[in-house]
């Protein structure tokens, strides 16, 4: 990154920015799946294949995860920030293009998604340490509030979408895409005049990936990663079916209410966090989330009462707020010289949770007769990993390493 400005205050275009460009992830994340009833009817693409577009969607990511490693130093934070808006930007407008004028709609949907979920991925390797290397007063406090914007993102996604889709009709989500797509073009220019702060010290050196590998603490620190985006996801991807059951709500409605309540409570435990995170400790606020979270899950999958299952997919969104950010700062304060790569390799961990909680959930419940209590029940394990790894971490942790 570049050196640090003298003034403070000229920082807070960065950390502007940064808070925007978790909002253009949440909108590359959640966007599209608003329309698959509408790619499967308008460009009659089976539903098998339209699904296809969120695994690939999150592969994209993970790959670009584990690519940027090899070059966000080489290129600079600047020019990989920029990058990465403009894939969004151009991702979302190629959506209205490609399927019309590519010989089959979905090889021209999944091009766009390819490109919009490059953007994505680099966000997510991006944003954290900018906002690290910003200088604040805390930085656990930055961090988790930083992470509450997705949450917003999500909700401002879903919400202006819907009313969108009211007020002008599901045929016109062309012009909605484009809409969607200023808000990375337009932070895409913030980022071009902000100034960069830098992780590493003066007269200090980053540390390799073989460097990383052979420190223990940060392997624990990506197992609290995998635990942390398993965690939340194994619980998020069915927040739907739990609020249609719960609440006797249709479908439609509780594909609003149960992950809509969801990012609300995650967004409001990172914004609690984010406001009073200098009177709390980070270490004590992650283990008391843990052990909540424990708890939502035993209450969604030992308690029969629907309307309690659902109350407990609340409180699980609630109890992961900090989990991801928490994790993040963390390795930042004790992996100091971690830089890019110690980044990349956590956003990269993270995502293999939230592909793997899923899972594991799905697996189980299937196992056991489509069971998705016992699936849920499975996912414990994960939490409690996590808790596990809190206290393994306090053990090893440095103040500086």
């Amino acid at each position: 990154m570049e050196r640090r400005a003298d003034n403070d205050k000229s920082y807070n275009k960065t950390i502007c920015a940064c808070f925007i460009g978790y909002i253009v992830q949440a909108v590359v994340n959640n966007f599209v799946p608003l329309l698959f009833l509408t790619f499967h009817h308008t460009y009659r693409i089976p539903m098998t294949q339209i699904t296809l577009l969120i695994t690939f969607n999150f592969g994209m990511q993970l790959l670009t995860d584990l690519v940027s490693v090899t070059f966000v130093d080489r290129i600079g934070y600047r020019a990989s920030m920029l990058i990465a808006h403009i894939c969004a930007a151009v991702g979302f407008i190629l959506l209205t293009v490609l399927p019309d004028v590519c010989g089959s709609a979905f090889a021209g949907l999944l091009i766009a998604v390819t490109v919009y979920a490059v953007g994505g991925g680099l966000l997510e390797v991006l944003v954290s340490p900018v906002m690290e290397a910003c200088p604040t007063d805390n930085k656990e406090k930055a961090m988790s509030l930083l992470h509450s914007f997705y949450c917003w993102g999500h909700v401002a996604v879903v919400l202006l979408s819907t009313l969108f889709f009211s007020l002008f009709g599901i045929e016109n989500w062309k012009i909605l895409a484009c809409i969607w797509a200023v808000v990375p073009i337009g932070n895409l220019f913030l980022f071009a005049r902000a100034p960069f702060g830098s992780l590493i010290g003066d007269g200090e050196k980053k540390m390799t990936v073989g460097g990383l590998f052979g420190q223990k603490l940060f392997w624990v620190l990506m197992l609290m990663m995998v635990c942390a985006g398993a965690s939340e996801q194994a619980v998020s991807q069915w927040a739907s079916t739990f609020a249609e059951l719960g609440l006797g709500v249709s479908k439609a409605v509780g594909d609003l209410a149960g992950p809509m309540l969801f990012a609300v409570m995650m967004g409001s435990s990172r914004a609690f966090y984010g406001k009073y995170g200098d009177k709390i400790e980070l270490d004590r606020f992650m283990a008391g989330s843990s052990v909540l979270c424990i708890l939502s899950y035993l209450c969604i999958s030992l308690v029969p009462n629907p309307v309690i299952g659902f109350a407990g997919c609340a409180l699980c969104g609630l109890s992961v707020g900090i989990m991801w950010p928490g994790t993040f700062s963390k390795a930042s304060a004790s992996l100091a010289r971690g830089g890019t790569a110690m980044f990349a390799l956590l956003a990269l961990a993270g995502d293999v949770g939230c592909a793997g909680g899923p899972t594991l959930t799905g697996m189980v419940s299937g196992a056991l007769g489509d069971d998705l209590k016992m699936g849920i029940l499975a996912g414990t394990v994960f939490p409690a990993l996590l808790l596990a790894g809190i206290f393994l971490c306090r053990g090893m942790q440095k103040p500086r390493d």
